[in-house]
This record gives C-alpha cells, structure tokens and sequence, in this order.
C-alpha cells in the first residue's frame, strides 16, 4: 500500500511545477515562499535555485531545517526535511534553465546563483481521499 501512495505522491511532485518552501526564521517561525521546483527526484528530493544572498539561503544557513508543500485539486504532498546550499558549478549548469536569466543576467555563471537541495525525512499526504504520514528513504532512481 505504501509504495503505490508513494507513486502517487512522487508522480503529484512531478506534474507541480510551483511548490512552497518553507525556512525557518530567526524567531523560530517557518517562513513560507512559492518557489519553482526545478526538479524531483521520488519523494525524497526537490531542487530550486535562488539568490545566493536571499533571506531563505541565509535562514537555511542558519538553520537547515525545511518544509516543502506541493498541491493539487485537492490531493497535496508535505513534506520535512533539510535543505543544502549549492553553489558548485556542475549542479549550477545541471539545473539551469533558460527562463532562469530572466532573473540571474549573468547566465548560469551569474555569482549571484545558486542552488537547493532539499532532502525529505518525512512526507505527509491526503491524496484521492487517502492521509497518512510515513518517513522518506532515498528514492531510488
């Protein structure tokens, strides 16, 4: 039962091409952002790119900890977890997508880039009128 809800939930995290990410701010409050998932991998790994110097790069600086909401007609997908900053070349021109200069004028070797990895420890999901909570193993794909 777990893994085809966890199908499910991975091929939701898919079809969303916006998701909410949530840091945690200096008073110890999430601070909720939509952001552009850029990719996902299962359940267990979601990638955003950002500003290097952003208020949630310096919050996940500070404090690692995540959380991340994908929706759809009435189906979602929480997640917790951590995120790490990524600033290596490689991941950079990886993820890179063209609308992204809209925001970074410099191309992928704009300074200013950057990119997060968020890794989930827990999911929880309400998905065609089914809830439940479960922690996340590395997806293997």
């Amino acid at each position: 039962m777990m893994e085809h809800i966890r199908k499910k939930a991975a091929a939701l995290l898919a079809r969303c091409d916006t998701a909410v990410l949530a840091s945690v701010d200096e008073d110890g409050c999430p601070r909720p952002v939509p952001m552009v998932a850029l990719r996902t991998e299962g359940v267990s790994t979601v990638w955003f790119s950002t500003e290097k110097d952003s208020v949630k790069v310096r919050q996940f600086r500070a404090d690692p900890r995540a959380g991340v909401c994908f929706y759809e007609r009435g189906n979602m997908v929480t997640l917790t977890g951590t995120v790490e900053i990524r600033t290596d070349a490689a991941t950079r021109s990886e993820l890179w997508q063209p609308w992204m200069a809209e925001h970074f004028a410099g191309g992928v070797d704009d300074p200013a880039y950057c990119v997060l990895r968020f890794t989930a420890h827990r999911m929880r999901y309400w998905l065609d009128g089914d809830f439940a909570e479960a922690g996340v193993q590395a997806d293997r794909t």
